[in-house]
């Protein structure tokens, strides 16, 4: 009989729930040995390590990088943190020393008012603060906080820095217009303080801002004077302007082609550049205008 025909005729006689039995038999038995023995135990275990323990490794590393970046994540949210508050810390530093400057500045234009009010102790005098100018560099004409209601009336003197400003030009409630001497047009009657000899000095932007300085005109001085760095004032014929208010310095004098007057510059005492509050001399000339 052939191999094949006699695996048929074994199976034939062998039942299937013999099999089933069988195996079920072998089943136990390894169960058996596997809970009874630790014959298993060493393969099995090496074949899990090998697979969990690296998987272990993975995980350990990965949670250990999670937590470093978690803690650098915290340190930057707080160091961030503590950035904004350095700035907002220096933004507030900043703001108070900008105050501090404006009022160190305030009182240092305060006090050379208190200085100049007392030069000019002679004449009433009001403070106020200049809350606006002209779209200029220049405080050639600009308007103070203080009005008829304070007093003022136009034709007032102003004065700052030492020396003459200009006048008020117009007048409201509670603010008055100030005309200063470097405006275009503005004249001022003056004199060197030295020798009396009187002068008219004229106000020109255009030399304000190229040179800083008035002109004058119309001064009668003996040859043999030497008038530079003079004082010049107003003088006594002046109808809208008090006498003695010191203009500033001689810087020039030329002979006029006529040989009997000169003509030349004034370096102006008050810096037109930097006004901030002015006194208003509420003494006033009795003539009408100049």
């Amino acid at each position: 009989m052939s191999p094949v025909l006699r695996e048929k005729s074994i199976r034939r006689k062998i039942p299937g729930r013999v099999v089933l039995m069988i195996l079920a038999g072998i089943c136990v038995f390894l169960m058996v040995i596997t809970y009874g023995t630790n014959s298993f135990d060493a393969p099995f275990n090496n074949t899990v390590g090998n697979m969990i323990v690296p998987f272990e490794k993975g995980l350990s590393k990965l949670g250990i990088w999670m937590n470093t970046r978690k803690d650098e994540f915290r340190s930057m949210e707080a160091l961030a943190k503590e950035n904004e508050e350095l700035k907002a810390r220096v933004d507030e530093l900043t703001e108070e020393n900008t105050i501090l400057s404006k009022e160190r500045y305030e009182l240092a234009e305060l006090r050379d008012l208190f200085e100049l009010g007392d030069e000019y102790d002679s004449y009433s005098k009001v403070g106020a603060r200049i809350i606006a100018s002209d779209n200029s560099n220049w405080f050639y004409g600009f308007t103070i906080d203080k009005g008829s209601k304070d007093g003022l009336q136009v034709d007032m003197n102003v004065i700052a820095g030492g020396g003459l400003v200009g006048r008020i030009s117009s007048v409201g409630d509670h603010w008055s217009r100030v005309t200063a001497v470097i405006s275009d047009g503005a004249y001022v009657s003056g004199q060197v303080l030295s020798t009396e000899d009187t002068l008219i000095v004229a106000g020109n932007l255009e030399e304000m801002r190229n040179d800083g300085t008035l002109s004058f005109s119309q001064l009668s001085i003996s040859d043999n004077v030497n008038i530079l760095g003079e004082k010049v004032v107003t003088s006594q014929i002046s109808d809208k302007y008090l006498p003695g208010l010191l203009i500033g310095y001689v810087q020039s004098a030329d002979k006029d082609s006529n040989n009997l007057t000169y003509s030349g510059k004034i370096l102006p005492v008050v810096d037109f550049e930097h006004l901030g509050t002015v006194l208003v001399i509420t003494d006033m000339k009795n003539a009408a205008s100049e």
